[in-house]
């Protein structure tokens, strides 16, 4: 996994978006950033799978229908499984929930944006990406998982996988954390709302994603859903 910049060095960007519009919006307001500089920008997803292993960005941000190749497969060649050195990637959409979104999930996606979210969602999702954190849009991450836990949802083959079977309970912190990723919430915002640190909060998500063989953030949010462990308060 690319590794986080130094300290004090701006997170380097790459934008991937068929839309010119786009990447200038983007581009205008991730550069006004102190702490963020945008190093690249393609129009379509050779382009940006050429520039982001040669650019070696800290965090891409693709779209997912552009020409040529698209976000998901640009994803899968820049982060999937078979990379040996794989990359943050954030991949900005207007799908809120659709086989896009699950896709770019098992292509190696850790962040989901929708494009109306804003600005500020949008550095913070950067940021996000580059401390080795994930950042999911809230509407996404409610809508995926209603998705994901209702009786009669997409056949399995669409969907992201379910963890197995607990195999041993979780502490009262660790289920704290799993409703909090359910939620949406970055590890940051973990620390902060339980008054702990970030590193206690990675420790915690490790030995939860032992104990439910989950794969990621999206599958613990998952079990959090189908156990009634997501709503605020739970």
């Amino acid at each position: 996994m690319t590794t986080p910049p130094p300290s004090g060095s701006p997170i380097r960007v790459l934008i991937a978006d068929d839309q010119e519009m786009v990447r200038t919006g983007f581009r205008f307001f991730l550069d006004a950033q102190p702490d963020i500089t945008v190093v690249a920008e393609a129009a379509d997803g050779e382009e940006a799978v050429a520039l982001a292993r040669r650019e070696r960005p800290d965090v891409c941000l693709l779209d997912i229908r552009m020409p040529k190749l698209d976000g998901l497969e640009a994803t899968r060649l820049l982060a999937g499984p078979e990379v040996a050195d794989p990359m943050r990637v954030v991949v900005v959409t207007t799908f809120d929930l659709d086989e896009y979104v699950y896709g770019a999930l098992r292509g190696g996606a850790c962040g989901f944006l929708l494009k109306d979210s804003g600005p500020t969602l949008l550095a913070e999702a950067v940021r996000a990406a580059a401390a080795g954190d994930s950042l999911v849009s809230p509407s996404v991450t409610v809508r995926l998982l209603k998705h994901v836990t209702a009786p009669q949802a997409e056949p399995a083959a669409a969907a992201p996988a379910k963890p197995a079977p607990l195999t041993e309970p979780l502490t009262d912190r660790e289920l704290d954390v799993v409703r909090l990723v359910a939620l949406g919430r970055t590890n940051a915002e973990i620390a902060a709302e339980l008054y702990v640190s970030l590193s206690t909060v990675k420790t915690h998500l490790s030995s939860v994603q032992l104990k439910l063989a989950a794969r990621n953030r999206v599958e613990i949010a998952a079990w959090a859903w189908q156990h009634g462990h997501a709503q605020p308060g739970a």
